[in-house]
Order: C-alpha cells, then structure tokens, then sequence
C-alpha cells in the first residue's frame, strides 16, 4: 500500500472515532432531565406507572399519584410521604440528589408498590 493510502486509511479512521465520540457523548443522559411519573395505586397493594421509574443523579422528578384509597405512599431515601384521597392526585416535584433503588410502599402496611431507581 502506498503511503498516501495509508494516510487517507488513517484519516478516515480518526474522523469515524471522532465523530463516533461527539455523537455517543452527544446522546448521553448525564441527568438536569425534567421527568414526570404518573403512578396509580389500587387497593393499597399495587401500582401501575405511566413508564418506567428510572432516572439519574440531578434530574428534575415529579411524581403524580392517584389512589383510590386514603392513606400514604411513601418514598423511601428521600423520606417523601404523598397522603393519597381516594380519587385524588397528589403531586411531589424534587431534585435527584442521591442515587438508590428507592422502595415506593403502602406505608400503614408496608405494601411494596414498586420501586424508583436513580442511577449515576
């Protein structure tokens, strides 16, 4: 092979790394994301959501919760209580300050409902 081929070879090689590099780099989350997550209780012993309850550190969450009884889902690690009315959403907004695999429970008989992951 020539040299300039080798040349041209090795050039092409750095712009498809380059560009490779900006797009993956690009494309990552790296958390500041506004999320939203509607979440529907029933029977104080299962809950449904929207989309998966996944997120990273720093993203803007807010959680929407609508239950069909009276009680309180609690949000552990970030210690946050909704206080459900049957029928009623109740509404939390906070920041992702802390990575976990958060348990979300009936709190008066600690049902697991489900669980919020915050990932690096």
């Amino acid at each position: 092979m020539s040299r300039t081929r080798a040349l041209v070879v090795v050039a092409l090689v750095v712009v498809f790394v380059i560009v490779g590099g900006v797009l993956i780099y690009a494309n990552g989350h790296r958390g500041g994301a506004d999320l939203t997550f509607n979440l529907t209780v029933t029977g104080a012993k299962s809950m449904t959501s929207d989309k998966p309850l996944q997120a990273h550190l720093n993203d803007n969450i807010k959680i929407n919760i609508k239950s069909d009884q009276d009680g309180e889902v609690h949000l552990h690690e970030y210690d946050i209580p909704f206080d459900t009315k049957a029928g009623e959403t109740v509404t939390h907004t906070f920041k992702a300050d802390k990575t976990c695999n958060c348990l979300i429970e009936w709190e008066s008989t600690s049902a697991e409902l489900g669980h919020l992951v915050v990932s690096p």
